[in-house]
């Protein structure tokens, strides 16, 4: 069943348009624009009905609080409005109310105006969802296609996705940062890493699948791929301004390789002037590098690239993160991806064993 929140000062407006709604919604009953946001907060009603004239907090004040905070913003908004001059009624809709209806107000049309509104939200909720997992595939797919350069790295973001996710729990559950962290950036990071290595299609295959030892010619080349991604995905976000995660994907791809003391590139950055969700992405990047082959060099075990990443503590990695990585080391090794989006897996693969040093 549905729930409806219903706001109003009148006592005797509550009680009537609650007693109209009671056999088809489970109602909440608000006095005040401050109840009702506190109400809201916990139990996230499907709709709310909100009276516009009400004293301190009126319904416009209201229904802005609502729209500032991202686990509201979306709830639809009626308003019920005793004034009838159009003034009133524009007003309401361009405060973000989905509708208005004038006091007191019809049974039927109350009841066909609720269903629509809630059909209505409902098909853009699951609307929202098929556009973001349509674009998380988008993110895979690149990375796939990256796996014809690199055949480790498909499996590398899904990964990476997996142990940023640990570290960020970790970090917001002992307050390491405050508010520069929040269970919200949980779900952007993870949808922004699987770009993080974008910019290698932009480096020569003959260095990514070199097997000895790189030239410093080469190394720079590869250093590269760092601005070479946040170029690409700044022109990607260019296009699509309203995908705030593109804006952290830029940020991770240009810089997870800087180190905490300055000795990382491109920039060189140090300490907090790196973006927080770079210094979270080294540690998780470097974690699962080390803990897979690469045509380079053979895998270190779990233990040895903890060691290598405790030694980085203050140098490489930010220590407040590294400490972090320390209380929940073991689950990073339970670690398993449970879906391959692998085009190997697939069979497509343009490098083997046989010829990738080609």
């Amino acid at each position: 069943m549905k729930s409806i929140l219903i706001v109003d000062d009148n006592l005797v407006s509550l009680k009537q348009i609650s007693a109209q709604l009671a056999k088809d919604y489970e109602i909440s009953l608000a006095k005040s624009g401050e109840l009702a946001l506190q109400i809201c907060a916990q139990e996230k009603p499907d709709l709310i009905l909100l009276d516009v004239e009400m004293p301190g907090m009126d319904g416009f004040a209201t229904i802005a609080r609502l729209k500032e905070d991202p686990q509201l913003q979306h709830i639809p908004v009626i308003f019920l409005t005793g004034n009838h001059d159009t003034g009133t009624e524009l007003k309401c809709l361009e405060s973000g109310a989905m509708d208005f209806i004038t006091k007191p107000a019809n049974v039927d049309i109350l009841h066909h105006r609720i269903e629509m509104h809630l059909q209505f939200a409902a098909y853009q909720l699951q609307l929202e969802h098929a556009v973001k997992e349509l674009e998380d595939n988008i993110g895979i797919s690149f990375a796939e296609l990256l796996e014809c350069k690199d055949y480790n790295l498909a499996d590398h973001v899904l990964r990476t996705g997996e142990y940023v996710e640990l570290l960020m729990k970790e970090l917001i559950e002992e307050g390491s940062f405050g508010n520069e962290i929040t269970v919200e950036d949980i779900s952007v990071m993870k949808r922004a890493v699987p770009f993080h290595d974008i910019g290698k299609i932009g480096v020569s295959d003959i260095i990514l699948l070199k097997k000895s030892s790189l030239t410093e010619m080469e190394y720079q080349e590869i250093c590269k791929h760092t601005t070479i991604g946040a170029r690409v995905l700044k022109t990607i976000y260019e296009r699509t301004p309203n995908q705030d995660y593109l804006k952290m994907a830029i940020t991770i791809a240009e810089g997870h390789h800087e180190h905490y003391d300055g000795t990382g590139y491109p920039q060189g950055l140090k300490g907090d002037n790196i973006p927080l969700c770079c210094r979270i992405m080294a540690v998780a990047n470097v974690y699962d590098a080390c803990v897979t082959d690469r045509v380079y060099r053979n895998k270190l075990s779990h233990d040895e690239v903890c060691e290598v990443i405790l030694a980085g503590r203050g140098t490489e990695f930010d220590p407040r993160i590294v400490d972090a990585f320390d209380k929940v080391r073991d689950k990073f090794a339970s670690i398993q991806v449970s879906a391959k989006f692998s085009l190997i897996d697939k069979g497509w693969s343009f490098y083997n064993e046989a010829n990738i040093g080609d």
